[in-house]
């Protein structure tokens, strides 16, 4: 036997160990599955909607107990029931409808979500508070809990991924896509605050559109909610909300409760309709409403096929282009619906060769040149900038810019701009001159021209450029003055002349000099 072969010199005893344990592990499995008969045929569902169970049976055949399970279930039937279906374990509860319990017929309703046994048939009596267990398990297929895909299996609640496969863990994103990134939807929460008058009693909190999920909002405050809504076909309806309850409102679940200092509003989705969420004036005082929902993308991009060949024969292009498809109304829209979601990329053209065969010529044959040689890509050329739009503080400079072919002869003509999507489009236009424009700057002021009385004082002002040099083109009408009159405190002994003594040199002379420097020029350079 291969168990009882020699070890080779040196082969550990503790490998020799684990080698002959796999071996008797390896064959006690084998006879443990030898002990059973095959696997039987699946049963039939035990629900045609809605997700049910199927089982299938084995036979032990030893005379003795089989280690292991003689039945095994999967999921079956997972497509949705219609609406009018009603609720998998409403109906068991209705079926005892007819008969008496306690001498006395009732009209059963579910219990759902039970944490201690969601398992078991829990109903209440309708208009009471009766709640009886009439069966300790509830059908196969029955969900355990009303926002779970978990199922009860022979009265033991079972886990259900959204891949619909028993003990998976695999769940839905925010968006309801199985086993997602989340990337198909976007998170919206925001806050309303009330600015109701005497002549406005009603206003729009928030339009939840088709296909939001998870929504949730909370008012606080004396005013109202209510629904107005509107089905993809037209079809428009109002819900007033006047009590606490659960509600189906255009095939939608809305799940709404009425406290005594705010009302709650939830909506599983995905919702069937646009929701306009709206609030009515009740007191004097103002309500804040705050919401959260995930909202889906409906318009997503789309790629085309490709684009007719530019050259039938002799090698030529085609590309790929991208489209914005509206997922609702099914039909392709303006590419700013797309543009509006931030998550939206488009995506890049792709370009592929075509008509490779080579053209007809007069000797009956024509070479192919290499694809880039014989036949170069169209690509853009752009015009020279234009003039800067301001010599300083920042401007603009535009050119064209255009899609071109090139044929063999080396002509160029312009061609449709997709042709050159495959790169890049260069831009038009460009920021120019954003440096800082001239500007005055004054100096200290001089010592006054008397020592007693009033007198005159000088500054020097240079119109100064962004690099700090002096120049010109700094404006006349806001150059600050270069003279002012000043009074020494100190009393004068002597008479005075009443006019402003006019400054010796240096001061004036100096100033004179930079004034006649600064007028060189207006414009900067």
């Amino acid at each position: 036997m291969e168990c009882c072969r020699r070890a080779a010199p040196g082969t550990p005893l503790l490998v020799l160990a684990f080698l002959l344990l796999s071996s008797r592990t390896a064959r006690s499995e084998e006879d443990r599955e030898g002990l059973w008969d095959a696997w039987g045929p699946w049963s039939e569902c035990s629900r045609t909607c809605g997700g049910g169970a199927s089982y299938s049976l084995r036979r032990c055949l030893s005379s003795k107990s089989c280690e292991g399970r003689n039945i095994r279930y999967r999921t079956c039937s997972n497509v949705d029931c219609p609406p009018e279906a009603g609720d998998f374990r409403a109906q068991q509860c209705s079926a005892h409808n007819d008969v008496k319990y306690h001498g006395q017929l009732y009209e059963w309703l579910p219990v759902s979500n039970d944490p201690d046994n969601p398992c078991s048939l829990k109903c209440q009596a309708k208009g009471t508070s009766l709640v009886v267990e009439l069966a300790p398990k509830v059908l196969d297929g029955t969900r355990c809990y009303t926002e779970s895909l978990d199922m009860c299996i022979s009265g033991l609640c079972q886990i259900v991924g959204c891949d619909h496969q028993l003990g998976s863990t695999v769940k839905e994103d925010n968006c309801g896509v199985c086993n997602g990134d989340g990337s198909t939807c976007r998170l919206v929460r925001g806050q309303y605050k009330s600015q109701l008058s005497a002549s406005k009693s009603d206003d729009t909190v928030v339009a939840i559109p088709y296909g939001s999920r998870h929504i949730r909002l909370v008012l606080k405050g004396p005013d109202h909610l209510y629904l107005e809504t509107k089905t993809l076909q037209g079809t428009k309806g109002e819900n007033s909300l006047s009590s606490t309850g659960i509600f189906l409102v255009d095939n939608s679940t809305v799940d709404f409760q009425k406290l005594p200092d705010k009302e709650i509003l939830r909506m599983t989705g995905p919702l069937t309709a646009d929701f306009i969420i709206k609030i009515h004036d009740l007191g004097p005082a103002d309500s804040t409403v705050q919401f959260i929902f995930y909202q889906p993308i409906i318009h997503r991009w789309r790629e085309t096929d490709f684009f007719p060949c530019s050259a039938t024969c002799g090698g030529g292009y085609q590309l790929t282009s991208a489209e914005c498809y509206d997922l609702r109304s099914n039909r392709v829209v303006a590419d700013q619906y797309c543009h509006y979601y931030p998550e939206n990329v488009k995506p890049k053209p792709k370009l592929q060769e075509c008509n490779l065969d080579p053209c007809p010529a007069s000797d009956g044959y024509k070479q192919i040149m290499p694809y880039d040689l014989y036949h170069p890509l169209p690509r853009w050329e752009a015009t020279p900038w234009t003039a800067c739009s301001s010599s300083c503080g920042g401007g603009i400079q535009s050119r064209a810019v255009s899609c071109v072919e090139e044929d063999i002869q080396g002509h160029v003509t312009s061609v449709e701009e997709w042709k050159c999507m495959y790169t890049p489009k260069m831009p038009v236009v460009q920021p120019c001159n954003i440096f800082d424009c001239p500007k005055w700057l004054a100096q200290e002021w001089s010592p006054c021209t008397v020592t007693c009385g009033q007198g005159l004082r000088y500054r020097v002002v240079l119109c100064i450029d962004h690099r700090g040099m002096h120049t010109g083109g700094c404006s006349a009408k806001t150059k600050p003055h270069i003279k002012e009159e000043c009074i020494i405190p100190t009393p004068c002994y002597k008479p005075r002349e009443k006019l402003p003594i006019e400054a010796k040199l240096p001061w004036f002379k100096q100033a004179q000099e930079l004034e006649e420097g600064a007028a060189v020029s207006e414009e900067p350079s």
